[in-house]
């Protein structure tokens, strides 16, 4: 399956906004790591969407229900939030085990 540009930059789009909105709440210093978890949780609960709306979207397409189109359009969108996820944790990995090399 390739991914087409518009669905590329709909996960982008989507992934911008949600770090916007959780940027333009104002909190107290300090209270950077709920920004944070605010951010991921907000990322966990879009790729559990997106992976429903591709299930709903499959189950209506066997029931004869919904077009083809709709189908593949919700599992690319699913498939692109769940790499942009797994991304993510890549790098949040690869970022602890850089500060833990750090000498103190």
């Amino acid at each position: 399956m390739t991914i087409s540009p518009t669905l590329a930059a709909k996960a982008y789009a989507a992934a911008m906004g949600q770090m916007t909105r959780a940027a333009g709440e104002t909190k107290p210093a300090g209270a950077g790591q709920s920004d944070f978890s605010a951010v991921l949780q907000e990322s966990l609960n879009a790729t559990a969407t997106a992976g429903s709306k591709a299930e709903t979207a499959i189950v209506s397409q066997v029931a004869g229900k919904s077009d083809v189109v709709d189908v593949v359009s919700a599992v690319a969108e699913a498939e692109i939030a769940m790499k942009t996820l797994v991304s993510v944790r890549d790098r949040m990995i690869n970022a602890y085990q850089d500060i833990m090399k750090m000498p103190v």
